[in-house]
């Protein structure tokens, strides 16, 4: 097993090099710039601001001064629009709120996802498959700008139950209604991959000679049929968590969070390619990381995997 994960940290490294790398030479690429905006700047300011930030320099030498202060130093620069504050600033204030918000909505997700569909499996053509599955089509049908309003209207303006903005870490109120939101729609495709990776498990040959062996249903689910009923749902969920804990923009706007979704989506309109590339990093880390904490999981599942 180590060598397996030695193997997939020698392509993840490389794989997140190449990453910076297209990212910054695509911004760098797109029209415009950080100081280009609606009113126009004299030439010598802007060729001062140029200077002063470096991105008068040849493209290769930005791309290489950038990567090494990443890798000596942890740093992902200033800020071009928020002169005061460096990118990690940003993201420091960012990402805890994002990452406890998402990190709740995933456990909820997986937990309801995975029992819908495990439940609709075992009691298949039943009416608690139909409930499971017409539970599952309903959240499916509810994106998160869809949920995130009804959820304000219903629990806020009509009852006055949750708040419906802010964020604070010491309150859970504040999470209830962000971690419906987020992690609805993500509960539905659970239980959707879930169900139908279960009942082909439960058609397979070893189930029936366990069954015929006389052991009880409660063992053939847990030991032989959720196990390797798991696989499709676990390549899901990698991705699934980053993008989870990386900030939904939605979920900032409606809720006021302050998480680090709607901090990229205003780097990107505002062109501040510090806080892009800063949080694009974030991100492919992320994704990186948990496929190959998914690939370690389908190699500890399938042995046959490690070769």
């Amino acid at each position: 097993m180590f060598a397996y994960i030695m193997r997939r940290l020698a392509v993840a490294v490389p794989t997140l090099l190449l990453l910076i790398v297209f990212s910054f030479i695509l911004m760098h690429l797109a029209p415009g710039g950080p100081f280009t905006q609606e009113r126009e700047l004299p030439p010598q300011v802007l060729a001062n601001l140029n200077a002063k930030y470096g991105l008068d320099d040849p493209l290769w030498k930005q791309i290489i001064n950038y990567i090494w202060g990443i890798v000596a130093h942890f740093d992902f620069g200033p800020s071009f629009v928020y002169p005061d504050r460096s990118v990690n600033e940003l993201i420091a204030a960012g990402f805890p709120v994002t990452l406890t918000y998402g990190s709740l909505a995933f456990v909820a997700a997986v937990a309801m996802g995975v029992g819908l569909g495990v439940v609709a499996a075992i009691w298949h053509n039943s009416f608690l498959d139909y409930l499971a599955v017409g539970i599952s089509i309903g959240a499916q049908v509810l994106p998160n700008f869809v949920m995130a309003p009804i959820l304000v209207l219903i629990f806020t303006l009509w009852y006055g139950l949750l708040p419906g903005g802010g964020w604070s870490f010491y309150d859970p109120s504040f999470w209830i209604m962000p971690v419906i939101a987020l992690g609805t729609s993500y509960m539905a495709s659970i239980a959707r991959i879930t169900r139908s990776a279960m009942l082909e498990v439960l058609g397979s040959n070893h189930i029936r000679t366990a069954r015929a062996k006389g052991m009880p249903e409660h063992r053939v689910i847990l030991r032989h049929a959720l196990k390797p009923a798991m696989l499709p749902v676990i390549s899901y969920l990698g991705p699934v968590f980053v993008s989870m804990i990386t900030g939904s923009v939605v979920i900032d706007i409606y809720f006021s969070t302050g998480g680090i979704g709607k901090a990229f989506v205003d780097s990107a309109l505002n062109r501040d390619y510090a806080v892009m590339m800063g949080v694009t990093i974030l991100v492919g880390a992320l994704t990186i990381l948990f496929n190959l904490i998914v690939d370690v999981l389908y190699a500890w599942i399938d042995p046959k995997i490690r070769y």
